[in-house]
């Protein structure tokens, strides 16, 4: 490679690095932006001699392409911290206090004797814990069940010296408390098979001792009673109603739109199962920040919002019939939170709607409540739910798509809010009132002056013999139009006043 092309190849990669300072400096909005890429030369740490180099080749098109950072991560203008800085910022604002999946983003501490709270409420401890610790507890409650009496029963033989080798003593009336006991081990085997009833036939109680009667029946009645607690705690863990909320789905997004002229919040709730959920019904709740009258400020105040699976109806307004994913609206008017807010305001505010689904499980009779929660960036303006249910003709089924259930299709609604879309239907429907008038008044006029008259707005015409005379006034009534119509004057004929000369001149 000659000395120009070397020269030609230093000066395009110098004005590719400078274009490359360029785009940094308007990813990171300063105008001076740190020094950040190296050329290719100082990437390799080496000088590629003659070797040809071309921007053609894969190894000149990655060279070309990749960028090194200079200095220290920790600095404050390097890419990494603005980068770290602004996933850090994405995060704080999309904090929210009930998760997409359900669970509350709330954590309890400094609680005054919380160890002896949780312990004094042991069942629901456990029920309430991970399956590790469930299943520990579980093996822990009985080994250290069947240890403790086996130490009790090991302490009776040896008081009782039945642990003594009493053939080697020639003494052949000797009775044991318990037959077949050698060692601590056989006293280990003769608790679990006392505690869990199980019986060998090798191991058992003789009338020598009161006190092994007594501490059999002792170790029975605690073993009834562990193994009771501990599958009752199990059984509960693994029939939670809670497993069931898996299967209830929410929308990924809440929609703003007009329903029946009305503008709506809507979202849409599934279940994915046959079994349905009995009694139904959908609560929703907006947690803002509010700052009352006398200046107290209230970071998470719950607004009620009145939802229902359609606009208008009669019955309970939260209760639905779930048996297909269902639309649940909530109608922006007078008593809404979100009557003041517009498409605009949607981009400012900082609020979250927690929309809850209870009801109880038709297979178990047990209440679930399943939770999700949308936050402002989670709100669509101007869009609908796509239908995802279909009739099958060959089967003669309704079919519910899943993969449509959160699909959306953009519809014409108006960007401004609620209660300012309501002033310009006041606006409009006052100026039609004013120019629709339902009765029109004819002064002055006697009765067969005219024997017909006809309409502008219906062409048609009307029989004045039909009217009504009153004191001299004729009223025609004239139906009301939807539309504005065009006022109509009737007025009557010019009286004429005699000349001598027998013509006649208008008054």
């Amino acid at each position: 490679m000659d000395t120009e092309t070397k020269n030609e190849y230093h000066v395009e990669n110098e004005r590719r690095t400078v274009r490359n300072r360029e785009q940094y400096g308007r990813l990171l909005a300063n105008k001076s932006a740190p020094n950040l890429i190296l050329n290719s030369a100082q990437i390799n740490g080496q000088k590629l001699g003659n070797r040809r180099r071309s921007d053609n080749s894969i190894l000149g098109s990655m060279l070309s392409r990749l960028s090194i950072t200079a200095g220290s991560k920790d600095a404050p203008n390097h890419v990494w911290s603005r980068y770290r800085q602004s996933r850090f910022n994405a995060r704080r604002q999309r904090k929210r206090v009930v998760f997409k999946h359900g669970d509350c983003n709330v954590v309890q501490g400094n609680v005054a004797k919380r160890r002896r709270r949780y312990l004094q409420d042991i069942f629901t401890t456990l029920v309430d814990a991970q399956w590790r610790w469930t299943l520990a507890v579980f093996s822990l409650n009985f080994l250290l069940s069947w240890l403790l009496f086996a130490v009790v029963w090991w302490l009776i033989v040896y008081t009782h010296g039945d642990l003594t080798d009493h053939s080697a003593l020639n003494e052949t009336e000797w009775i044991p408390c318990i037959e077949n006991i050698k060692s601590f081990t056989s006293c280990f085997l003769f608790s679990v098979e006392t505690q869990h009833t199980i019986g060998f036939g090798g191991r058992t109680i003789t009338e020598e001792c009161p006190e092994a009667i007594f501490v059999m029946c002792t170790q029975s009645i605690v073993g009834v009673i562990t193994q009771a607690f501990m599958v009752g705690v199990v059984f509960a863990k693994l029939s939670r109603p809670q497993k069931r909320t898996q299967t209830l789905m929410f929308s990924r997004n809440a929609l703003i739109s007009q329903r029946d002229g009305i503008p709506c919040l809507m979202f849409r709730v599934g279940d994915m199962r046959k079994s349905h959920i009995i009694e139904a019904h959908v609560r929703a709740q907006l947690i803002k920040h509010k700052v009352t009258k006398e200046g107290e400020s209230l970071p998470f105040f719950q607004t009620e919002l009145k939802v229902r699976d359609k606009v208008g109806g009669d019955g309970e307004e939260d209760k639905i019939f779930f048996i297909w994913p269902t639309t649940i609206v909530h109608k922006i008017d007078k008593n809404s939170p979100l009557y003041n807010m517009s498409a605009t305001d949607l981009l400012r505010e900082r609020f979250e709607i927690v929309v809850i689904l209870e009801g109880v499980i038709e297979s178990t009779g047990m209440t679930t409540q399943a939770r999700s929660s949308y936050l402002p960036s989670e709100i669509l303006w101007g869009h609908r739910f796509q239908s995802l249910i279909t009739f099958k003709k060959d089967s003669g089924e309704y079919e519910v798509d899943y993969a449509l259930f959160n699909n959306t299709i953009e519809v014409d609604t108006p960007l401004c809010s609620a209660r300012e879309l309501e002033e310009h239907r006041a606006v409009f429907s006052n100026e039609c009132l004013e120019t629709n008038k339902n009765f029109l008044t004819i002064h002055d006029m006697k009765p067969g002056l005219f024997q017909s008259i006809r309409s502008q707005s219906s062409d048609t015409l009307s029989s004045l013999d039909s009217m009504s005379l009153d004191d001299g006034h004729i009223e025609m009534k004239i139906p009301s139009v939807p539309s504005c119509p065009i006022p109509v004057m009737v007025t009557g004929p010019e009286e004429m006043v005699p000349l001598k000369n027998g013509n006649a001149m208008p008054v």
